[in-house]
């Protein structure tokens, strides 16, 4: 096997890169621009962390890609918290851009997104404090030289951004770990009568949601310790269809699938269905629905639109067509087979079947519905 001879070669064989390797140049070119004061230890500046973000155009021409589309003050707000002794925790319903926005606000505060702790409901203590290399403990005792560091460790030691993914998924007892961490900014080490003192540049991105079921809520003591940003479901449906364009296009280009433009009026079909039974009410107010029991969150419609375009890429003709998203709607629609598909029914029924230019739609749905 051949091995990639830079990490520029060995980027294109990733399937999804990091985001600070995704977007290297746009953050080299924010950095050659940025001439405002930088906390300690950050790559950039508050309002360059910002503008990545966001979006927008360099004094030198350079053109930056919006990564989360929204409201300005919460990125804002959350790059802010960031620069000051609060850790940062992103709420929001499954589908809100949470772990995109964390892993975005890490690679452009610290440029390394990968201090992670993911949390499950297995996640260990040591996980977020430390371990021990069992081989080193035991032929030589306890030692520096024979623990090992956790993320959030590194992060301390080194004045960078650590993230902890759903947060509320980790037994409330290991949660409490970040108590000591985010209040005193110390991990001690009572095994070596040592501690670990953070640096500056150290913070903590956490984020969470309370929709799902196997989570575990927040002592008071730990949400202190944080400033709560939430992240809203997209305000408009047309911020809704950029959103899912842009990530299925990156998505895309990843897996080598037709273009997005090709299909982006049936990307907005999905998202109007998406938000119409999220809603409970038709886009033009006149039809009262039941929801389902899933989130249909913008997450979903990306897997949806991104699967569908597979099955244009590979059994059509690489233009995607109602076909191509029929089954994945339902799939996500439907997740109780006895009550969503009663709603799923209806809502072809008495909103799809009798909506101008959507007769190629519903025969798609009513095809894979049978």
């Amino acid at each position: 096997m051949t091995m990639p001879e830079n990490r520029a070669e060995a980027d294109t064989e990733v399937l999804r890169p990091h985001a600070e390797d995704a977007f290297a140049d746009e953050l080299k070119a924010i950095a050659a621009a940025d001439d405002r004061p930088r906390p300690a230890h950050w790559r950039l500046s508050p309002w360059a962390v910002a503008t990545y973000l966001l979006g927008g155009i360099l004094s030198d021409g350079t053109v930056i890609t919006p990564k989360y589309v929204g409201p300005r003050r919460i990125v804002e707000v959350a790059v802010t918290t960031l620069a000051t002794d609060r850790a940062l925790l992103l709420l929001g319903v499954p589908g809100t851009a949470k772990t995109w926005v964390s892993e975005h606000l890490a690679a452009a505060v610290s440029g390394d997104s990968t201090l992670l702790v993911q949390g499950t409901a297995g996640t260990p203590e040591e996980a977020i404090r430390y371990g021990w290399n069992y081989a080193q403990l035991l032929a030589h005792g306890p030692s520096r030289d024979a623990l090992v560091p956790s993320p959030v460790m590194r992060a301390m030691s080194e004045g960078m951004t650590a993230r902890v993914e759903e947060l509320t998924r980790i037994p409330a007892d290991v949660q409490d770990t970040l108590i000591t961490i985010l209040s005193e900014k110390t991990l001690p080490i009572p095994e070596l009568g040592q501690e670990v003192q953070a640096v500056r540049g150290f913070n903590l991105i956490a984020t969470a949601n309370d929709r799902d079921r196997g989570v575990n809520d927040l002592s008071s003591a730990l949400r202190r310790r944080f400033n709560t940003v939430v992240l809203p479901l997209p305000a408009t449906a047309d911020d809704e269809v950029d959103i899912v364009s842009r990530r299925v296009d990156q998505i895309g280009r990843s897996l080598d699938l037709p273009a997005v433009p090709e299909g982006v009026d049936e990307i907005r079909r999905v998202v109007t269905v998406f938000r119409e039974l999220r809603d409970g009410m038709s886009t033009d107010g006149r039809t009262r629905l039941k929801s389902p029991s899933g989130t249909l969150s913008t997450a979903e419609a990306i897997s949806v639109v991104t699967n569908g375009l597979a099955l244009a890429s590979h059994f059509g003709d690489g233009v995607l067509r109602p076909g191509d998203v029929a089954a994945g709607i339902l799939g996500a629609v439907v997740r109780d087979p006895a009550a969503d598909r009663v709603i799923w029914q209806e809502y072809l029924e008495t909103v799809v079947r009798e909506r101008d230019g959507w007769k190629d739609f519903y025969r798609a749905c009513r095809e894979v519905s049978a």
